[in-house]
């Protein structure tokens, strides 16, 4: 029987330093990976800011020479017209609800 109990408490040792050593090592790797991953992003943090600075410029000149919106075709003014015209005609909308929509329309 002691021979048991002997054998029993060096498993159970064995056990104990073997999962205390997976665990510090664990524990390293943990650190040393945040270490890496940290680099990396400041790494690419500082690549992306380099490249918006360098784009700034060239967005300043596109933004001064941008040709100004082109003004809305009066071929969908016409059309709502027409729409609203329907609208009016089958009862939908009252006589003052459309003038009221023309009158927005046409600005």
């Amino acid at each position: 029987m002691p021979g048991l109990l002997r054998g029993i408490a060096r498993t159970a040792v064995v056990a104990g330093t073997a999962s205390a050593v997976a665990g510090r090592v664990q524990r390293h790797q943990a650190e040393k990976f945040a270490e890496r991953d940290a680099g990396i992003y400041a790494d690419r943090t500082a690549a992306y800011q380099q490249q918006m600075a360098a784009q700034q410029p060239y967005q300043q000149q596109y933004q001064q020479q941008a040709p100004p919106p082109a003004a809305s075709p009066q071929v969908d003014v016409i059309e709502q017209l027409k729409q609203l015209g329907q609208l009016r005609d089958q009862g939908v909308l009252t006589e003052d609800e459309f003038n009221a929509q023309k009158a927005k329309l046409l600005g």
